[in-house]
């Protein structure tokens, strides 16, 4: 099975200069839109082409710098004989070493063997393919692939022209799959002179007036016809092709006419039959035109799950349910940097995957913010929706996912998790339980930002002290509506020793509300998990936090402005 072992890109589209080592099986890109996902799909399937030609506008540069040529190089291990005939690519042969990612110009003992294709195109357009190598381009020599070699070597790419691959076309998974293109033109040919043979026997006898009048005439005129004049049709109109031959059904309906993710699942499948021919698949938006179950039927089809890998497949997503179903050795993030896209392993992070599972949406955003757990996610969303309501953007407009860290000693290492793979990423948790401190140093010196409440507070403890009297009181019977009076009276009961009950409490919210009520409330609505669910803050901060906040105590308002701040902050 042809592998991938190097992408190197300069000067396409997008991409001013790229570098990445991709995994045999299924590699995933994620990013944010324009990140250059697709660029980096497009330029392996042009340099892995079957086709002759291709073509090139001034956008495709970079910038549009036609003055600087593209050059796209892949690099091929995994070779078959025919491709490592010293004959035919001995001098192109070059040593590729797995450990570092390095390649050596020569082939070494303990190195791969592998064969570097340049795709290179100057300011005229024109695209060349060839093999290259470090002594050959120093003594100016070209050196170029076979072109049975070629074909071999071609991605095949599964999009949404997909129906393409249903029919008998060069480099499609059909014609792949029953290689006997040499007999399927000669059955053409045939069908293509029984059809003109049989329409003739059936419209010459109804046409008999009419080509009588033909050969009198003819010969009144002296027009020579070489015999009897025929209705047949004219052998260009039957000129079929191999795009004449496609799939159909037991009634006679094209294949083609199956939905895009029908499509698309049944191509993958065939697929995974041909890897002797074609190992390299393409699949942009892996998740179109399917249904969540179908998205993992097709992610199954194309690999997902094999212990050795069938074939190489590179993709994209923007699904949830792509990075949830996929492990992390297969996802990718892209990220544009100085001067050049890097692509950075999920691998390298292994203790994301449970995270992962857990929020994928995260690995789609551009900016991560790492809650301690759900009463803060559930914040966040409410006054995110408190403020969409006033006219502001919302988080999710800014690329902006929230994460449940699932616990204080979790949190900084979950942040430092995003922050090494390139995300703007933020920590905001309690101060009333200590964190993983060896996570939060490092965090910090990593130049990471942290929302904590103050004087070892958590939430509920900032919410009841801070908050006006108006909106405490609303929380208490937001309270006794999610939980009942008798449970509401017993947790504060219990928290304040006996010393005042709920309708205690209404009675002293009618006036100033004290510090020791304050405190028992946030007590009572710890130890009772008035709040604790994502949905129960969030309806918390969207109808009461969110519009009592101008009003509330200045260190919470602050604290939560300055939140929103770097929220706002892209």
């Amino acid at each position: 099975m042809v592998a991938i072992r190097k992408v190197s890109i300069q000067n396409f589209r997008a991409l001013h200069s790229f570098e990445w080592l991709p995994s045999p099986g299924v590699n995933c890109l994620v990013g944010p839109g324009d990140s250059g996902k697709t660029t980096v799909l497009d330029a392996v399937e042009l340099a892995l082409t079957s086709r002759r030609s291709a073509r090139f506008t001034d956008a495709d540069f970079h910038e549009g710098a036609v003055d600087k040529p593209i050059i796209v190089d892949v690099t091929v291990g995994d070779l078959d004989g025919a491709l490592l005939n010293l004959e035919a690519y001995g001098a192109l042969l070059r040593s590729f070493d797995g450990s570092t990612g390095t390649i050596q110009d020569e082939p070494h003992k303990d190195g791969e063997n592998v064969l570097t294709v340049r795709l290179r195109v100057e300011e005229d357009l024109e695209p060349t393919w060839s093999l290259y190598s470090e002594r050959t381009a120093t003594e100016e020599r070209v050196g170029n692939l076979r072109w049975d070699d070629r074909r071999k070597l071609a991605a095949v790419r599964i999009g949404a022209t997909a129906e393409y691959h249903l029919a008998w076309r060069q480099g499609s998974v059909f014609s792949r799959l029953a290689g006997l293109e040499a007999d399927v033109s000669r059955a053409l040919a045939k069908a293509g002179r029984e059809a003109r043979t049989s329409f003739g026997k059936e419209a010459n006898g109804k046409l008999a007036p009419a080509l009588e009048t033909v050969e009198n005439v003819a010969k009144e005129l002296g027009v020579r016809i070489d015999g009897t004049p025929q209705a047949l049709i004219d052998p260009e109109a039957v000129a079929l092709n191999g795009g004449s031959v496609a799939l159909h059904g037991g009634h006679g309906t094209p294949l083609r006419v199956l939905g895009l993710g029908s499509l698309r699942l049944l191509i993958a499948g065939l697929q995974r039959h041909i890897t002797e021919s074609a190992s390299v698949v393409l699949v942009d938006e892996v998740e179109h035109g399917l249904e969540p179950h179908r998205i993992l039927r097709l992610l199954h089809a194309l690999g997902s799950k094999d212990p050795v890998p069938k074939m190489q497949v590179f993709m994209t997503t923007h699904s949830p349910v792509t990075v949830r179903e996929l492990g992390h050795h297969q996802l990718h993030v892209i990220r544009p940097g100085e001067g050049a896209h890097q692509v950075l392993s999920v691998s390298r992070h292994p203790d994301l995957q449970g995270t992962i599972r857990l929020n994928p949406e995260a690995l789609l955003a551009t900016s991560v913010l790492v809650c301690e757990g759900a009463t803060e996610v559930g914040l966040l969303r409410g006054l995110d929706l408190h403020r969409t309501s006033e006219g502001k953007q919302s988080m999710t407009a800014r690329g902006i996912a929230l994460v449940d860290a699932q616990g204080t000693s979790k949190v900084y290492g979950r942040a430092l998790d995003f922050m090494k793979l390139g995300y703007r990423t933020v920590v905001l948790r309690d101060d009333d339980a200590p964190p993983n401190e060896a996570d939060q140093k490092a965090f910090v010196e990593q130049k990471g930002e942290s929302f904590v409440w103050h004087d070892e507070r958590a939430l509920e403890d900032e919410m009841f002290h801070g908050l006006t009297p108006g909106a405490v009181a609303k929380l208490v019977e937001m309270a006794v509506e999610l939980h009942g009076e008798g449970l509401v009276n017993d947790h504060i009961k219990s928290a304040s020793s006996g010393a005042i009950d709920l309708n205690g409490v209404r009675e002293r919210l009618k006036g100033t509300l004290d510090p020791a009520t304050r405190e028992r409330l946030a007590k009572a609505s710890k130890a009772g998990k008035w709040f604790k669910t994502v949905t129960h803050m969030e309806d918390a901060a969207r109808g009461i936090i969110g519009p009592d906040l101008p009003s509330a105590e200045q260190g919470l308002r602050q604290r939560i402005n300055k939140m929103l701040g770097w929220i706002d902050d892209e």
